[in-house]
């Protein structure tokens, strides 16, 4: 019993850790490390996460290998990409608003569309 209690605990961890890994991948920071030691949890404990965490880190590697192989022209475009899915997360959530806010400027269109942070 104690077993299993340990296996649902790990796994509750784990998945929470894997979870906010994959929120945090495309802001600046540790979002792919924190996926990975999200896998890391699971996989001490089901062989499923083991072969995943294999897999992941493989095409993470061979990914990174062939980005860093492009022009810089198309390094840029994955730079400004990244950037536009941060700030337009950021601006679902009320947060460009709210840092405006903080410098004075209250300019309507930096307001959620889906009402949050207001």
């Amino acid at each position: 019993m104690a077993e299993l209690v340990y296996r649902i605990g790990v796994g509750v961890v784990g998945l929470t850790v894997f979870a906010v890994g994959v929120v945090a991948i495309p802001y600046p920071g540790p979002g792919w490390a924190i996926v990975f030691v999200g896998l890391g949890i699971l996989a001490t404990e089901f062989e499923w996460a083991r072969r995943l965490l294999a897999y992941a880190k493989e095409r993470y590697d061979k990914v990174m290998a062939w980005f860093s192989d492009q022009h810089i022209a198309v390094q840029a475009i994955g730079v400004l990409f990244t950037f536009l899915v941060v700030v337009g997360t950021l601006w679902l959530l009320g947060a460009v608003d709210w840092t405006a806010e903080l410098f004075g400027i209250d300019w309507p269109w930096l307001n959620s569309p889906i009402g949050l942070g207001a």
